[in-house]
């Protein structure tokens, strides 16, 4: 593995860092502002679609498509560290076109889509024009395994009628977000239970699509984006709307969830390097007792262990990403495991430090180390429990010396 980024990779950096210097960090109020000041927080902030046209404008746009001429033509080793960039800050993402759930919906459409499907909404999606949304956690049963989903994908003439019950579906409070994929049984009978699955288009605008309430996050209710628990009741959709074929929601499943993973990770080490820098500021300036916090050993040495922290997770994510781009993500699974337990859980503890540092003031708004924390402690969930991760982590090493 080679530790030197292309020279196409510091380019971006570069770019990525100038952009979010100038037009990225001054607005992360005006972002927060906007979406307050209107008669709902479910409405799209007009400096984000300034935002976004502004980086178009620069080429930042769809970085994260390794291999498609859709995207920057980055491999997932070069993409790593300009995710980490845009992770310093939540509303950086979708400026650049690379947020969740969009990027995996985008990515499971560039692999498994027909041409219809990718010229009905992947372009739409790629120019940032509309969201998407994800629905495939379901509230009765344990999600963690993906074999309990229970929602139904049943086929009726030339349409499929869909029922189920779905929460953590993100994205669909979002006023731009035109369609779900959704993933349910076409074949709950088959002996081999991972082939029961499928996953299909929903165009949010279906009849007999409900939004029971939107889900907040310790409080945090991550408007406009959102998570909802929704009520799929008879929706039908055209048969042309199924994705790759009926019984192959697991393998769209493990294609999406892979480069997902590690976007997730990518993006909390730009979360940890923030926080870092917050509490190393916050010790230089802040006084007690009659000297600055930085002159207290346990200052010093909870700065050591986080910058050691996260020079280690950083080269496990960029291990997982450079053996996707060599091996392939199947071969490459437990590494992106390895990095999806170990990456969240150590944002956590960097991200508590400086909490801790900041009194009380880091526990409420007056920092972004509340919903930092928040945030990171849904990735212990999200794609997958650390438990799930763990299991496979500890299977795949058995079974090199079985």
């Amino acid at each position: 593995m080679e530790f030197e980024y292309s020279k196409k990779t510091k380019m971006y950096m570069e770019q990525l860092q100038d952009f979010m210097a100038k037009h990225v960090y001054p607005n992360e109020k005006t972002f927060q502002d906007q979406v307050n000041a209107g008669p709902t927080r479910w409405r799209v902030p007009p400096i984000m679609e300034e935002l976004k046209a502004t980086a178009r404008e620069r080429g930042l746009w769809n970085l994260f498509l390794p291999e498609s001429e859709r995207g920057a033509g980055l491999t997932n080793l070069e993409y790593a560290p300009l995710c980490e960039i845009m992770g310093r800050s939540p509303i950086a993402p979708e400026v650049f076109n690379c947020a969740a759930p969009d990027t995996g919906n985008m990515e499971v459409l560039e692999r498994y889509g027909t041409p219809e499907q990718k010229k009905q909404w992947l372009g739409l999606l790629l120019e940032g024009k509309i969201r998407s949304a994800f629905a495939m956690t379901e509230p009765k049963v344990a999600s963690s395994d993906a074999t309990n989903i229970e929602s139904s994908i049943v086929r009726d003439g030339d349409s499929y009628v869909i029922n189920g019950h779905k929460w953590w579906t993100s994205g669909i409070g979002d006023p731009r977000c035109k369609i779900l994929i959704f993933m349910g049984k076409t074949d709950p009978k088959n002996p081999d239970k991972y082939k029961q699955q499928s996953m299909i288009l929903v165009p949010r605008d279906a009849p007999g699509i409900t939004i029971l309430r939107m889900l907040t996050v310790f409080g945090y209710d991550d408007a406009p984006h959102g998570h909802g628990e929704v009520l799929f009741e008879n929706v039908r959709v055209p048969a042309s709307n199924m994705l790759l074929g009926e019984g192959r929601g697991f393998e769209i499943a493990q294609g999406r969830l892979g480069p997902g993973r590690i976007h997730h990770c990518m993006r909390q080490i730009g979360v940890a390097e923030r926080a870092l820098e917050l509490m190393c500021k916050r010790a230089n300036e802040r006084v007690a007792f009659g000297k600055r916090l930085a002159d207290n050993d346990i200052t010093t040495e909870r700065i050591a262990q986080s910058r050691i922290e996260i020079d280690q997770a950083r080269l496990l994510v960029l291990h997982a990403a450079w053996m996707m781009d060599t091996v392939g993500n199947k071969a490459a699974k437990q590494a992106i495991a390895e990095i999806k337990v170990a990456t969240p859980n150590m944002t956590l503890r960097v991200v508590e430090r400086a909490m801790q540092l900041h009194g009380g003031g880091g526990v409420s708004q007056a920092f972004p180390l509340a919903f930092w924390w928040a945030h990171s402690r849904t990735l212990r969930f999200a794609d997958g429990p650390d438990e799930v991760h763990r299991r496979q982590i500890g299977r795949l090493e058995l079974r090199k010396h079985s």
